[in-house]
């Protein structure tokens, strides 16, 4: 017998991005239905028994800055966190409201300053997650502030057990689509500047509707695409085409020596075949192969820190 050449992961995150929950009514585009779209992502990862360490949105998590969007948006997903035991962590992007999302989502009544970023740090058992608002008031582009920088440039300066993961809605790569160009990530480089040699092992990003991948300052990124609508990239060169189809989810697998990123489509075609785990296990030792420790789920995790600038 020989062992497989990877363990089970030490930490699994789901990755959902561009929900675009609106308020009961008129439904966007006429036609595409944001909650049913992310109900059918969220049950599909129920039922596979997956039980991931955290469930993390980046961003576009309403489409309008409704107050009744966003409390759908926790009708859907905290009841499903909670059975799973995972941690929910909401990032801002474009299309949300800072002091709506503060209001309904983190339960900030009376914050400080209800239209300041909200950069946050979350320790899930010895994994770093680094979260970036990235999101302009009153613009689509984004933009990562002087005061940001120094606040992550002093957070990445002390290691994490496991690494840090950066979660952002703008993604810091180019889009295969050209319009895209008037919505991305403005100045690059200074963000690239500030995670040059540190422990940031992924970036996880969404804002393009589509799943990408590439590198950034020496790192992995990986951006999900959307729950509600996705880009058609067969669409003639250089225009844009948004369709109802599409539509996926991602998981990231963390080992001790890599990240794995992997897009989960919500409406899954016929199978043509399938093999529980119980046989799995036994084809595995029938090849020689030693089947792996299935990981438990991790402790509760501690030590969420909410940064305001």
């Amino acid at each position: 017998m020989r062992r497989a050449e990877h363990p089970a992961a030490e930490r699994i995150l789901l990755h959902v991005s561009d929900t675009h929950l609106r308020a009961p009514g008129e439904q966007l585009f006429g036609s595409v239905d944001g909650a049913e779209g992310l109900r059918r992502g969220l049950d599909a990862i129920e039922a596979s028994g997956l039980h991931p360490d955290a469930i993390v949105f980046t961003g576009d998590l309403v489409d309008l800055g409704e107050d009744e969007a966003y409390r759908r948006l926790r009708e859907l997903v905290e009841p499903l966190a909670e059975r799973l035991g995972a941690r929910v962590l909401w990032v801002m992007g474009n299309h949300d409201d800072r002091a709506a999302f503060r209001a309904r989502l983190l339960d900030q009544t009376a914050p400080a300053d209800p239209y300041a970023p909200l950069d946050r740090v979350d320790e899930l058992d010895g994994l770093r997650v680094v979260t970036l608002d990235t999101s302009v008031p009153g613009h689509h582009h984004g933009e990562v502030s002087d005061a940001q920088l120094a606040w992550l440039r002093e957070v990445l300066a002390t290691p994490a057990p496991l690494g840090t993961l950066l979660a952002m809605h703008h993604p810091p790569v180019p889009s295969v689509l050209p319009l895209a160009a008037s919505v991305e990530l403005h100045d690059q480089h200074r963000l690239a500047d500030v995670l040059y040699g540190t422990d940031v092992r992924a970036i996880i990003a969404g804002h393009l509707h589509y799943s990408t991948f590439a590198t950034f300052a020496g790192i992995p990124v990986s951006v999900a695409s959307s729950t509600c609508y996705a880009q058609d990239l067969t669409v003639p060169v250089g225009g844009t085409r948004p369709t109802d189809g599409a539509q996926a989810l991602n998981l990231v697998h963390v080992y001790d020596d890599t990240v794995v990123h992997s897009v989960v489509p919500i409406d899954v075609p016929r199978p043509l075949e399938y093999i529980d785990a119980g046989e799995a296990q036994r084809r595995l030792r029938a090849a020689g192969v030693r089947p792996q420790v299935t990981r438990a789920p991790a402790a509760p995790p501690t030590g969420s820190v909410p940064v305001l600038h």
